[in-house]
């Protein structure tokens, strides 16, 4: 009976990790285009912050201009990646360098188009969006470890 119950415990816990996870096994989504996340990310600021007409046009063009760089960086590490070559330490600290400046670039920018009651609120949406990251990314290599 003991044997029985045990077989029957492995059987059904074996089913639940032999389901598919997230990631390429489903395929891989189509990704929006830089403006298409720019006008969701403005609009999620307009509700957040409660913008005025001047203030979203503003930032439409910042964050534009912040996704459209993004994409092509990474596009261009991922062809890097593919082609086999590896940043170099220099590489590395220019590129943290350059990501750094524009993150200052930004804030400073989103100063000048804010108020101070809704600059206090982007800095503290800004702080949990990196929280909620960090805790993706250690969820992220946890998995990979496996």
């Amino acid at each position: 009976m003991k044997t029985w119950i045990l077989v029957a415990v492995l059987c059904v816990s074996t089913g639940v990790f032999a389901q598919p996870g997230r990631g390429k096994h489903h395929g891989e989504r189509e990704k929006l285009t830089a403006e298409q996340r720019t006008e969701l990310q403005v609009k999620k600021m307009t509700l957040e912050l409660d913008l005025t007409d001047k203030q979203k046009a503003d930032i439409q063009k910042l964050v534009l201009n912040r996704n459209k760089n993004a994409e092509t960086e990474m596009a261009k590490r991922k062809a890097d990646r593919e082609a086999g070559k590896v940043p170099t330490k220099d590489e590395r600290f220019a590129m943290q360098s350059k990501k750094l400046d524009e993150q200052i670039a930004m804030k400073a920018e989103m100063k000048k188009v804010l108020n101070d009651e809704q600059f206090e609120k982007w800095q503290k949406m800004h702080e949990k969006r990196k929280d909620n990251f960090k805790g993706q990314r250690k969820n992220f290599k946890k998995e990979k470890r496996r």
